[in-house]
């Protein structure tokens, strides 16, 4: 009997990166270690913000892009949130303005200097107050000024009016269990959300109501993933059963699956752009 090694064949296998040389880096950031998925930064064409650890609350970074190399200890944070920050996002309409979600149930929205931060920023310019658990998802409107998405643990979806801090549209009955993600389509009539029950939603928040489901679009038992692509497929990640991970491309008008592929893969990120996304992936160690 023979046993025949089998190798899988890559294009990519001898496709090596160059490393960036450390003067273009960010180093000495003290990443946030607070249990929730996330991506803990957000990035504009002026600043780089990352949550980082901080004590007694929530905090996060917000760096020029041309300020690289070793970042001191002792950079002013933005620190007014009493709880961790668990999600952050840049307004698309204003390079100068930014979100943050928090575990003290409270979304902030935040007016940073043209020329960046020098000293420590602790007065939001508004806060929404709806939600009842921690809010851990944040999304501005792609195309309308100061309308921005919030979800949270109390698996409801709150549209705001950033510039009078009132609720737009309040969604607390469509989603039976924790929300993973958000995402909004191309020019906003619409979103797509992944829950823990395993189903992709795509919702109008205006009508408030389910325009499509699917169920068990993935049907292993981690976290999984959704975003709205610009021609209006949705693009998931998540598990199967047996733990591999599992990328699918979905038509919610016509067919509903159109691909799927599974790799042995155990940590990846999404990251939309108007015309493609982008999936980082790595391998357990």
């Amino acid at each position: 009997m023979s046993f025949r090694k089998v190798v899988r064949q890559s294009k990519f296998r001898h496709v090596f990166g160059q490393p960036v040389k450390n003067d273009q880096c960010y180093e000495d950031i003290r990443v946030s270690r607070v249990t929730w998925d996330s991506t803990f930064c957000a990035v504009n064409p002026k600043f780089l913000a990352v949550i980082v650890e901080a004590s007694g609350g929530g905090a996060f970074l917000v760096l020029p892009l041309s300020k690289t190399g070793r970042i001191d200890k002792a950079y002013p944070t933005v620190c007014g949130h009493t709880g961790p920050v668990l999600d952050i996002d840049w307004c698309p309409h204003n390079d100068e303005v930014i979100a943050s979600g928090s575990e003290d149930c409270t979304v902030m929205v935040w007016q940073i200097p043209e020329n960046g931060l020098t000293s420590p920023l602790t007065e939001p310019v508004v806060v929404l107050e709806g939600h009842t658990k921690r809010v851990g998802i944040i999304a501005w409107h792609p195309t309308a000024r100061n309308v921005l998405l919030s979800a949270g643990c109390d698996n409801v979806v709150l549209i705001w009016n950033v510039g009078t801090a009132e609720e737009l549209y309040r969604l607390d009955s469509l989603h039976p269990d924790l929300i993973y993600n958000v995402s909004w389509n191309r020019n906003g009539s619409l979103f797509c959300s992944a829950c823990k029950d395993k189903s992709v939603r795509i919702i109008d928040p205006r009508r408030g109501t389910l325009v499509a489901e699917r169920e068990k679009a993935h049907e292993g038992a981690r976290p999984m993933r959704a975003i709205f692509l610009a021609d209006g497929k949705v693009f998931t990640t998540g598990f199967s059963r047996m733990s591999e991970r599992q990328l699918a491309l979905w038509d919610p008008v016509t067919s509903p699956l159109l691909q799927k592929a599974s790799q042995p893969c155990t940590r990846s990120a999404l990251t939309p752009s108007p015309l493609c996304f982008c999936i980082v992936t790595s391998r357990a160690p």
